[in-house]
């Protein structure tokens, strides 16, 4: 390594519990295996390493690891028994992650890293200092406070999670301190988390203060007979010791005997059919498939590969077999512990929102291996059953739905039935006005054991005005249009089309819903067409028998909530939630209350009026080709 290159150390570790803690249960679904922080962590560290090849993203790498904590026990344990002594076990469906995780770091072709007796930060400490002896940039790929300290002219920080570059100034921002100084603020205030004691009753802003008078912890402590407050003055004189072990436990050790070298370090292009077939075994289908196009690899030549699994159990000792990457290790008794509570935490495991990117993946992920089953959605003929999906919507707080109906003008449009989703394959069609197409001419009477409409949207109207449901729509405007004109004000709502607009309105592809089901779920849907056929031989949608309008209409309204469920997380990844909450959806009820109005049109003024314009514009033109001398195509950009 030379003066010009640039480190990522990637602290595993913290990835590993902010994806756990990030996102819901995952399981394989070949055996319920338990993934989600395997896939947490996948998709982190595949994003980081196609922005680090991304010359426009600014950093670009030349050496990069993952480090990991080997155990809970290090020198510290031995310094202070109590010492992280307050975590509790880790969970049981996290144990067998920890080696898969592991075994994915290689997988992705880069040096998984942890030494006996020391922690993470304190191999990341030493890969800083060795770095910056040689004059090349090292980034910690990382938001944990403990690691603060060594940010300089030539570290820093990022937190992948917020997209937020860590320097100095932020630091300063953060702490009121300069990292130099994070020592002896840590040793004050303690860490409930680790179980660092410091002083009882200083917080950081305190501590900022104290240093800033006083210059450091030694000088406080020796000068703090001068602390004006009595409580502050005492506290702090009877706790020196504990601030003096605590300055001990926080102070990273910048000296561990590292196996790597820094050019052991040097960041290799993935492996595309080594990495693709640890993701075929961990079934995680949609990163597969980006990472098979990025890597220009044929999926179907690459074979599963063969994964330790360690057992729940796996306390006193991972259980590896032969040919096992390095150490497979579980974090043992109370050392990584997911936290009982969200008080609890600490700086690296963020709040369920924290993560919208990995939820929106994970999502995508959940989609992909979902089946979509047509045949599964149920049609409801009765009263009594749609009172009872109904109550089952209410307690779902969340209705997915749509019209279907005779014209794609609303205003002139017949209610034929109502589809709902409630939960992915979860859905039921409604008919209200299908008719026995082997009648007269006008389409033949209607179907028998159909709800009357008035009797149904009687039913369902306090449903679809409940505040407390969310109602999701693709193309909510003409929905609302519909349901109005049977007296009907839906709403909340999210709209699928409308979000997918706000999302890649400049990127080609519709945002119709079958165009965004074969986009972002791989599924073609049924068409109309299919159904009712086209041409001189189509027949409307009441005419189309009931078990098919069922598949098709419930698989609308099962696609339209599937979409909202992967789709609604992406505004917040791309930072666009203010404006599809503050100024897109809004705009959807106004425009329809436009379109139900509409405007008085003076036909003859408006006829008059489009002649004046084209001979103006005639006019226009021959003036044009005067001044050009020849005859040329004005409309041409």
């Amino acid at each position: 390594m030379k003066k010009g290159d640039h480190l990522f150390l990637v602290d595993g570790s913290g990835y590993i519990f902010r994806a756990y803690h990030a996102l819901p249960p995952l399981n394989r679904k070949s055996d319920g295996l338990p993934t989600s922080a395997v896939l947490g962590f996948c998709n982190m560290v595949w994003k980081l390493m196609q922005d680090a090849r991304n010359t426009n993203v600014g950093i670009v790498p030349t050496h990069f690891a993952v480090i990991f904590d080997y155990s809970s026990k290090t020198f510290r344990s031995d310094l202070y028994p109590e010492y992280k002594a307050n975590r509790s076990a880790p969970p049981e469906d996290l144990i067998p992650q920890f080696g898969l995780i592991r075994q994915a770091t290689v997988a992705f072709n880069l040096p998984c890293i942890e030494m006996e007796g020391f922690e993470a930060d304190d191999i990341i400490a030493t890969y800083c200092r060795l770095a910056c002896e040689v004059g090349a940039d090292t980034t910690i790929i990382s938001s944990d406070k403990d690691l603060m300290q060594l940010v300089g002219p030539t570290v820093g920080m990022y937190d992948p999670m917020k997209d937020r570059q860590i320097g100095i100034p932020e630091v300063i921002e953060k702490w009121g301190v300069p990292p130099e100084k994070m020592i002896d603020l840590q040793a004050l205030t303690g860490d409930s988390v680790d179980n660092v004691p410091g002083v009882p009753g200083i917080g950081p802003k305190t501590a900022a203060q104290l240093l800033e008078q006083f210059g450091d912890l030694d000088g406080l402590l020796a000068r703090a007979s001068e602390i004006k407050q009595d409580k502050r003055r005492e506290t702090i004189i009877a706790n020196a010791d504990k601030a003096r072990i605590s300055r001990q436990l926080v102070t990273l050790k910048n000296d561990v005997p590292l196996k790597e070298r820094l050019d052991d370090l040097v960041l290799h292009a993935p492996d595309g059919p080594k990495l693709i077939g640890f993701l075929k075994t961990m079934e995680f289908t949609t990163l597969t498939r980006r990472v098979a196009e990025a890597t220009a690899t044929e999926i179907g030549d690459v074979q599963a590969s063969a994964v330790i699994v360690e057992r729940a159990d796996a306390a006193h000792g991972p259980d590896v077999g032969a040919g096992a990457p390095p150490r497979q290790a579980v974090p043992q008794s109370n050392g990584d512990a997911k936290p009982a509570s969200p008080a609890t935490r600490g700086e690296d495991a963020p709040p369920q929102g924290d993560t919208p990117s990995l939820l929106s993946a994970l999502r995508l992920e959940q989609a992909s291996a979902s089946k979509i089953d047509p045949s599964a959605y149920a049609p409801i003929r009765d009263a009594a059953a749609l009172k009872a999906w109904i109550a089952e919507a209410r307690e779902a707080g969340i209705l997915a739905f749509d019209a279907e109906t005779s014209s794609s003008d609303p205003m002139q449009a017949d209610l034929i039935g109502l589809s709902m989703a409630i939960a992915s394959g979860r859905a039921v069609y409604v008919p209200l006005a299908h008719k026995n197409g082997n009648g007269d001419l006008l389409g033949g009477g209607m179907l028998e054991n159909q709800i009357p409409v008035r009797e149904a949207l009687a039913l369902l109207k306090p449903l679809l005005e409940d505040r407390s449901v969310l109602k999701i729509v693709q193309d909510m405007k003409y929905d609302i249009v519909v349901m109005s004109r049977h007296g009907i004000e839906v709403g909340p709502f999210d709209d699928t089309m409308l979000i997918s607009y706000v999302l890649d309105a400049g990127t080609s592809g519709g945002h119709d819903l079958a165009s965004l089901s074969e986009k972002w779920l791989g599924h073609a849907p049924a068409s109309k067409k299919e159904l009712a056929g086209s041409g001189k031989s189509a027949i409307g949608f009441d005419q189309v028998d009931i078990e098919r309008a069922t598949a098709y209409a419930g698989e609308q309204a099962d696609l339209a909530l599937r979409l909202w469920q992967l789709l609604k997380p992406r505004l917040a990844a791309k930072g666009l939630v203010s404006v599809y909450e503050r100024l897109e959806r809004p705009l959807v009820p106004v425009l329809a209350r436009m379109e139900q109005r509409g405007i008085s049109v003076d036909r003859q003024i408006l006829s008059r009026l489009s002649g004046e314009l084209a001979q103006g514009a005639a006019r226009v033109e021959e003036e044009i080709y005067g001044i050009v001398g020849e005859r040329i195509n004005i409309g041409s950009p």
